[in-house]
């Protein structure tokens, strides 16, 4: 990964969904870092402290480890990372701050989700 352009992670189980959405944040500037479930992204967040991601699209139905608990195992520093939640949950109850983009979503929308953070 260069170290010029920011990373954003992407947590998402479904690979036709994540291979999409990977192409959105690569065109929004974003190089990317992907994750089938919460305890990978964990993982990954774990294992680059020193390079962080720039904003986490987050999918909150996973196996293995769902997105709410991820949002809530994530450590102080991970707290402070951006996170965008695609989901088709009606009521998620999410974190203050966290954005949410109902599936199915467009790629524009996720695009422009993703904008904020790419500078």
């Amino acid at each position: 990964m260069s170290v010029l352009a920011p990373v954003a992670l992407i947590v998402e189980d479904d690979d036709d969904i994540r291979d999409v959405l990977e192409l959105v944040a690569q065109r929004a500037g974003f190089e990317t870092a992907t994750a089938r479930h919460g305890l990978e992204a964990l993982r990954y967040l774990r294992e680059h402290p020193a390079e962080p991601p720039r904003v986490i699209l987050l999918d909150l139905m996973m196996p293995v480890m769902d997105g709410s608990s991820f949002l809530e195992r994530r450590d102080a520093a991970a707290q402070k990372i951006p996170v965008v939640v695609l989901t088709a949950k009606n009521d998620p109850h999410l974190p203050p701050g966290v954005q949410v983009l109902r599936k199915p979503v467009s790629m524009e929308l996720v695009l422009d989700a993703l904008c904020p953070y790419s500078h």
